[in-house]
């Protein structure tokens, strides 16, 4: 495994920045999904670790996918083994109770967006690049996810419409087509970086309890997914989760005393 591909930055307010590094397109490799999923893992069972950022390094590419040539070269049983890997691998990002934020600093195409998809929330940089899913054009399908999260996001009749044209788009119609949540001005991918920070550190402590948005976020997912008495069931069972928390015991007090609350994500 090759843990360059991967980069590691946290800050001290606990946000945890993870960089596709493998130049000119920080296409993915097995190494690479292995790096980050290793990098997930590592951050779920930090405590100290509030929120997740992904990026792609340089300017140019957030990530264009798959490493086609490697592909190219592979057995049938080997790309079976790597897409059920890859998909093993997003789904525990998913799945991880800690806010997880794509920060779309440039191309961001086919398993690119796929890994895109699996974050809670999508911040693009203006200007820096195009979104979606050309995989057609290989005379393949999105296979990383994309079929079945962007059915879910977009509908069936949209998400079937973006995927057989294989349509591309910048970043503002991704935007107006319900893709991405937010745009920013940047003049580099530096300073793009900071400005997702900047959004992210409105989510976390002490502003916000990293702990509820966790659970917000695993009874949206897995709550989404079963019926909805089995989603009530989860909802109450994380409720009582957080009522034992420190965080909801100083939201309560916070409120009762007509003050800001400091939150720990404990």
């Amino acid at each position: 495994m090759n843990d360059n591909l991967i980069r590691r930055d946290q800050t001290a307010d606990g946000i945890f920045t993870l960089t596709l590094d493998d130049a000119p397109a920080n296409t993915y490799s097995y190494d690479m999904l292995r790096a980050l999923d290793a990098a997930i893992l590592d951050a779920r069972m930090d405590d100290s670790v509030h929120a997740i950022v992904l990026r792609g390094a340089g300017e140019k590419f957030f990530c264009a996918g798959a490493d086609i040539k490697m592909l190219q070269k592979a057995t049938p049983g080997f790309k079976y083994a790597f897409c059920l890997h890859a998909n093993e691998t997003l789904q525990r990002l998913e799945q991880t109770p800690k806010l997880v934020v794509a920060a779309l600093n440039g191309h961001t195409v086919g398993g690119g967006f796929e890994v895109a998809l699996a974050a809670d929330l999508r911040i693009a940089r203006r200007g820096a690049g195009k979104l979606g899913l050309p995989e057609v054009a290989l005379g393949v399908l999105p296979g990383t996810g994309g079929t079945q999260r962007l059915v879910r996001l977009l509908g069936r009749a949209r998400a079937f419409e973006l995927m057989a044209h294989g349509r591309l788009m910048d970043f503002d119609a991704a935007r107006e087509a319900g893709l991405v949540h937010d745009v920013i001005e940047a003049g580099s991918a530096d300073a793009f970086l900071a400005a997702v920070h900047e959004r992210v550190r409105e989510l976390i402590p002490p502003k916000r309890s990293s702990k509820a948005i966790g659970l917000i976020k695993r009874a949206v997912i897995s709550g989404g997914e079963a019926s909805f008495a089995e989603g009530l069931a989860l909802e109450r069972e994380l409720q009582q989760q957080l009522f034992l928390s420190a965080d909801a015991r100083e939201g309560l007090a916070a409120h009762v005393e007509k003050r800001a609350p400091k939150f720990e994500g404990r």
